[in-house]
């Protein structure tokens, strides 16, 4: 049975990933930040979820969770789903975090990596960036930068299948009530990226919506690009990507 880890899971389109994916049989690991959002998760718990609590805004968090994670049963597919949409966690959340995961948990041969449209006003401009989340981010860029890492991950990896999802503007609780996107269609991609076996789904290194591959941001195909990310994340966080 595949092992999938769904972050950012107690709400939202992580949420209804988790449900859809443990409904279909599959050995689900969900995750919440703190023990009280832990407290929505206890349904898909009772139902043979495995729950893992940590805050990827606290580096320290991250590290104990990969930990946890690379000591328990391995993995065979990651949504990182979990994100923030303003204020000082939006890179430390959105990228690190994910970086930091697909850096020290072993195994997992999928990796799916949330992105959004919003990431075609990100910058691809390192300098100055406040990976420690000292300061607000900008959401764009970090959409622009977790597109541009599952981008590289699909090229520094052989045989890992890393893509970046792009599930709509859709009515969650981040999204808003009035976001104009199908909020069902908003966690199918992720899923099939996590589990299919359709051939279009064991391919790497693309941008998708609604199953469909897109053309992303130009920086985030410039490979130049993309190893100043990685590079620049390997000297912040002191861990590196093989």
């Amino acid at each position: 049975m595949r092992r999938i880890l769904v972050t950012g899971s107690a709400d939202g389109l992580g949420r209804l990933a988790a449900e859809t994916l443990l409904g279909d049989g599959y050995d689900v690991v969900v995750h919440a930040r703190n023990p009280d959002r832990a407290r929505a998760l206890d349904p898909l718990v009772d139902r043979g979820a495995r729950l893992v609590v940590a805050d990827l805004a606290d580096r320290r968090s991250v590290h104990e969770l990969a930990a946890t994670l690379a000591d328990g049963e391995p993995l065979d597919a990651v949504i990182h789903n979990a994100g923030v949409y303003r204020g000082p966690a939006i890179m430390p959340v959105n990228v690190v975090a994910p970086y930091l995961l697909t850096a020290l948990v072993p195994g997992p041969r999928r990796l799916v990596y949330l992105s959004s449209g919003s990431h075609f006003s990100g910058r691809p401009v390192l300098d100055g960036v406040d990976w420690e989340g000292r300061t607000p981010g900008s959401y764009g860029d970090s959409k622009l930068f977790v597109t541009a890492l599952a981008l590289a991950v699909a090229r520094l990896r052989p045989g890992v299948l890393s893509n970046a999802v792009d599930p709509g503007w859709v009515p969650t609780r981040m999204g808003g009530a009035g976001a104009p996107d199908d909020l069902d269609l908003g966690h199918v991609t992720q899923e099939w990226l996590a589990t299919s076996d359709d051939a279009a789904a064991l391919t790497a290194g693309g941008y998708w919506y609604h199953q469909e591959r897109e053309e992303p941001h130009a920086s985030a195909l410039d490979v130049a690009f993309q190893n100043r990310l990685v590079a620049a994340l390997e000297r912040e966080t002191g861990v590196a990507l093989r």
